[in-house]
């Protein structure tokens, strides 16, 4: 016998010719689980002469090992695509992971770039113990916070006091201030985009609520977020779920929430610019930051705290404030509260030469008009102390608003965040 006619599997679908001394044959093909073709034969020989017996079980010796090894490389082949796609999949959750930990890097980075108001919570006042109880409170829960207050009451420090005593202190701390972001930007800040999703998305952007899971997220000035995408901000709450933009799969998070405003919501509510339920939604635990001037008591320790906080970066310490200095802060009304008594603080630093704050015009002057007869504040509503200040402010710096010397450096604000309240107290240059 011939190999060749045993070993083409095409050759046993024939009748072997008689002189090769074979009388009947049955020929089985193997065929493959996966790919469903032939990958060998089982051949069965009848009258076979003797002579060739020790051929004939030799080649099926061959049929069944050659048979054998195929099956194995088919099972080793599936294996081994098998491992590929768990591969691919491990590989696409590490960069998955990658890019979340690239972006909550870069984020702490800027965090760490913010020149913050605060260090620590300084304060001696019942009234702000009361704030201290609130924040022991609701720490170690995951109940939404509103933080309610004046600009500049320290609605941020609370947050961070929150989130720092809380069972989520190890992870991020993200914040978002609405009222410094271009409307057309906020979703995107949010919720994050695909690349491609619009104009100007060169690539995949990491929302704030996606780089927040696990953690806390700040959302500072809830009361700037624009009306149409108050309803998406409420479904984050709500079930904890969103999509990015350009992207129709629908992600879940385990963000805890934290906002602050400095506007009456009930009066926004009145007037459509803002959802109710969102409202209701956000206000499981309201904390009410008192303003500077029903804190007094606080503004010596206030005054040392950020003298030191500057020594450094000024270069020089004080270690002495005059009486005069310090009756007089306590005399002021403060409607810029702490952020104003810090950058007074500052200015005052730079204006005083020598190691001792001195009484000066650097000092703020009380303002007659919020004065009664007893010298004491009168009723004077709120948003006129604010807009009498404001336009104080702009017309000492010849209504310049940004920059190093302008009103927005002055009052502790962001330019942006006071032209929003120049808007809205009606405040022009002909004011």
């Amino acid at each position: 016998m011939q190999g060749k006619d045993f070993f083409c599997a095409k050759d046993l679908e024939k009748s072997f010719p008689r002189e090769k001394g074979i009388q009947a044959w049955v020929a089985v093909p193997i065929y493959s689980p996966s790919t469903g073709k032939v990958i060998g034969n089982i051949a069965a020989f009848h009258d076979m002469p003797m002579a060739k017996e020790q051929n004939q079980t030799a080649i099926l010796k061959i049929f069944a090992a050659r048979a054998g090894a195929e099956i194995e490389r088919i099972e080793a082949q599936k294996k081994l695509e098998e491992a590929n796609v768990e591969l691919a999949k491990r590989l696409k959750e590490i960069e998955a992971l990658k890019n979340l930990l690239q972006a909550e890097n870069k984020y702490l980075q800027e965090e760490i770039k913010l020149n913050n108001n605060f260090e620590e919570i300084v304060s001696k006042s019942k009234v702000f113990h009361r704030v201290l109880q609130q924040i022991e409170q609701v720490a170690s829960t995951d109940a939404t916070v509103l933080i309610l207050g004046e600009s500049g009451t320290g609605k941020e420090l609370v947050a961070r006091a929150i989130h720092n005593i809380s069972n989520r202190s190890k992870r991020a701390l993200v914040k978002v201030n609405c009222a410094t972001l271009p409307a057309n930007l906020i979703e995107s800040e949010l919720i994050g985009h695909e690349k491609g999703a619009f104009t100007g998305a060169l690539e995949r952007k990491i929302g704030r609520f996606e780089l927040a899971d696990g953690g806390t997220i700040f959302l500072d000035e809830i009361g700037e977020l624009p009306v149409e995408l108050q309803s998406k901000l409420l479904r984050v709450l709500q079930e904890g779920e969103f999509e990015r933009l350009g992207n129709p799969k629908t992600m879940k998070v385990n963000v805890r929430v934290i906002a602050a405003t400095n506007r009456h919501l009930q009066t926004a509510i009145e007037k459509k610019e803002f959802r109710e339920d969102l409202y209701y939604r956000l206000n499981v635990f309201p904390i009410q930051c008192p303003p500077l001037r029903e804190r007094k008591e606080d503004i010596p320790l206030l005054v040392k705290h950020f003298l030191k906080k500057h020594e450094g970066k000024m270069g020089k310490k004080i270690t002495n404030v005059a009486t005069k200095v310090v009756d007089a802060l306590i005399d002021y009304d403060w409607p810029g509260n702490i952020r104003e008594l810090e950058n007074l603080i500052e200015r005052a630093m730079i204006l005083n030469p020598g190691n001792s704050l001195e009484y000066g015009e650097w000092l703020p002057k009380a303002n007659a008009s919020t004065k009664n007869e007893n010298g004491r504040p009168s009723r004077q509503k709120l948003e006129e102390v604010e807009r009498d200040h404001i336009i104080e402010t702009l017309k000492k710096v010849n209504w310049k608003v940004s920059g190093e010397n302008g009103a927005a450096k002055i009052l502790g604000l962001n330019p942006t965040t006071l032209e929003a309240r120049m808007k809205k107290l009606g405040i022009k240059r002909d004011s």
